[in-house]
């Protein structure tokens, strides 16, 4: 996006690696501009470096919500939900609430969750399995209830944000290498191997989120999108409980403040 001479703002938890020079140079330039938070799930943190955005910027055309992580045991956040749960379902729908003014004051308004085919292998869906799950399986237990969790949402809002001319999608961005040195994977062995063997370069999936926003079905609102073509989503009956709960948590836990 930045070769092609877009504003870029990056909310990360990490600096960019020091030896990419076209991103420094980016950062130099202004034309990407870094907002940083410790931990996405820790809502104090989150909320100072949303607070910061809003102040600082005008417009935002298109949201990537790519908040992202797959861990290696159970665990839960500082709210008492199991991790994968709050940053991959819950963290997104805070982010375009507290920005969704700096959408609506965009030329594109448009939303892409980042969403993962793994969640084809959830076998059973509530919300306490969701919040609490009493089992554990890496990738194919709460990150992929969790990613389908954010596509049924995703789904769910979508008529409430058409009101304010905003179109949102879920995206798979397929298969890609995104092991990282030095931090604990939670991924399968078998599945980590083949990563490093076969998988794609994560601009492979950067790609498939940007054709998510622009491509083909850049019209449509509330859909996945699966190898580029819309694709039906499990347990589709739970997409408002999924959406009602959320809101229940931004509201009465984020803008109150209740963490």
């Amino acid at each position: 996006m930045l070769s092609e001479d877009w504003q870029v703002i990056a909310l990360n938890r990490s600096d960019f690696p020091a030896e990419d020079v076209s991103i420094h140079h980016a950062i130099k330039s202004g034309s990407l501009r870094l907002y940083k938070t410790d931990d996405l799930a820790d809502y104090a943190s989150l909320r100072g470096t949303l607070e910061e955005i809003n102040r600082k910027e005008q417009r935002i055309d298109i949201l990537f919500n790519n908040a992202g992580g797959s861990f290696p045991e159970l665990s839960y956040s500082k709210q008492g939900r199991e991790k994968h749960y709050e940053l991959l379902t819950v963290v997104p729908y805070i982010i375009l609430m507290e920005l969704k003014e700096l959408l609506k004051a965009g030329r594109l308004k448009t939303v892409i969750n980042t969403s993962s085919s793994a969640l084809k292998f959830t076998k059973e869906f509530t919300i306490d399995i969701l919040e609490r799950p009493k089992t554990f399986r890496k990738l194919l237990g709460p990150y992929a209830t969790s990613k389908l969790a954010l596509s049924l949402w995703t789904q769910a809002i979508a008529a409430q944000l058409a009101k304010d001319d905003i179109k949102i999608r879920s995206v798979d961005p397929g298969s890609n290498n995104t092991l990282r040195k030095g931090k604990q994977s939670g991924l399968p062995f078998l599945i980590e191997i083949l990563m490093k063997l076969f998988f794609s370069p994560p601009t492979h999936g950067a790609n498939k989120l940007y054709e998510g926003a622009l491509g083909e079905h850049h019209n449509k609102t509330g859909v996945y999108l699966l190898k580029g073509q819309v694709a039906e989503l499990k347990f589709k009956d739970q997409a408002s409980n999924v959406l009602e709960r959320i809101q229940a948590v931004y509201e009465h836990e984020f803008l109150q403040g209740n963490f």
